[in-house]
């Protein structure tokens, strides 16, 4: 160009000399064509990046534009790069919008640092968590004015409690049956007074959830085995059957003052007594028993004392047959002893 532009100052009219314009059209087309050709790879190598990159930016706009919207229009605070993040690390968009949209319309903190932030539902789903029923427990204790935040939640859920069923059996309490046949097989408690008669009881226990004991809380079987243990020593400590049967408050009162929802998952908030049923009279059964017991026990002695009897008998037998032997000895000596003396001279015949 710089060639051209001498040309032009050195010629004085380019229509009177031919040969020095077709000179200079010669060098100016040249030199641009030189310029163009250099220009080409560098220019088609950047747009077809920039071609690449804006095709993939329209597919994953044009793929997460819907949740982006409804998100935005929601007041979600989700950002359209984050839905693009979780693509990549393997993240369900569709959970993730739901639970953010749901917080929000539930009027929940959904502060990027201290509430239900996108970052920590990703890491919560990441970690293989259920994050729907952390945002519905969370709403619903939310609701029920419970205290519980999302990493309370979430870590119950972790845990693996069912946190959703923890806030609604919170909410209404549940009742459990004690005994409960679908655990132990037997339908109610056998427990025997003082005086010996057995009693039936089948109790039923109204319980709500301890949220803060949820995560190494003892389980509903404690719950059924102390009370099930209290029952029974309550019962055993009435004097006679009546007392139990007039007064089956007694019984609650007692088991009641125990506290025996400590270090569980849940709160106790009644036990009642579904019913009463007489049984077997244990106490003259187990005198019938032991009365048995002990006629067996005389026999034997009596049977030991005949058999020491015949075996003296015998022995006795024994002595005089040995004695009766002897004597018969002693007989034969004395026809020899006396022909010994015959002959001896010490006995003379008359």
């Amino acid at each position: 160009m710089i060639s051209i532009l001498s040309d032009l100052t050195n010629q004085p009219s380019l229509l009177g000399h031919s040969a020095a314009y077709e000179n200079l059209a010669t060098n100016g087309f040249f030199l641009l064509g030189q310029d163009k050709s250099g220009m080409n790879p560098i220019l088609l190598g950047i747009l077809g990046i920039g071609g690449f990159l804006t095709i993939i930016i329209l597919f994953f706009i044009a793929r997460y534009w819907k949740l982006w919207f409804q998100a935005y229009m929601s007041a979600a605070d989700i950002q359209l790069h984050s839905l693009i993040r979780m693509h990549f690390t393997k993240v369900n968009p569709n959970v993730v919008v739901q639970a953010k949209v749901m917080s929000a319309q539930a009027e929940l903190d959904t502060n990027r640092d201290t509430g239900i932030s996108t970052r920590r539902l990703e890491a919560h789903y990441l970690a293989g968590g259920n994050v729907m029923n952390v945002i519905h427990a969370i709403i619903a204790a939310h609701r029920a004015e419970i205290p519980l935040d999302f990493d309370q939640a979430a870590a119950i859920d972790l845990a693996g409690r069912d946190v959703l069923d923890a806030v609604q059996t919170s909410v209404y309490p549940k009742v459990i049956d004690c005994p409960d046949p679908s655990r132990s097989g037997k339908t109610t408690l056998s427990a025997i007074t003082k005086n010996g008669i057995e009693l039936r009881v089948r109790a039923r226990v109204t319980v709500r959830t301890n949220i803060a004991q949820l995560i190494g809380g003892a389980t509903e079987d404690t719950i059924i085995a102390r009370v099930g243990e209290a029952i029974i020593s309550s019962i055993g400590s009435a004097g006679t059957h009546f007392n139990v049967l007039e007064n089956p408050d007694m019984i609650t009162r007692v088991v009641l003052s125990r506290g025996l929802d400590a270090q569980t998952a849940f709160e106790i908030v009644s036990i009642d007594i579904a019913d009463i049923d007489v049984g077997e009279n244990i106490g003259a059964r187990l005198q019938s028993d032991q009365a048995e017991a002990d006629t067996r026990v005389a026999r034997a002695q009596a049977e030991r004392r005949r058999a020491e009897a015949i075996a003296e008998e015998q022995q006795m037998k024994a002595k005089v047959a040995e004695n009766r032997s002897q004597f018969v000895l002693s007989e034969a000596e004395v026809p020899k002893a006396m022909a010994e003396a015959f002959k001896a001279g010490r006995i003379e015949a008359g």
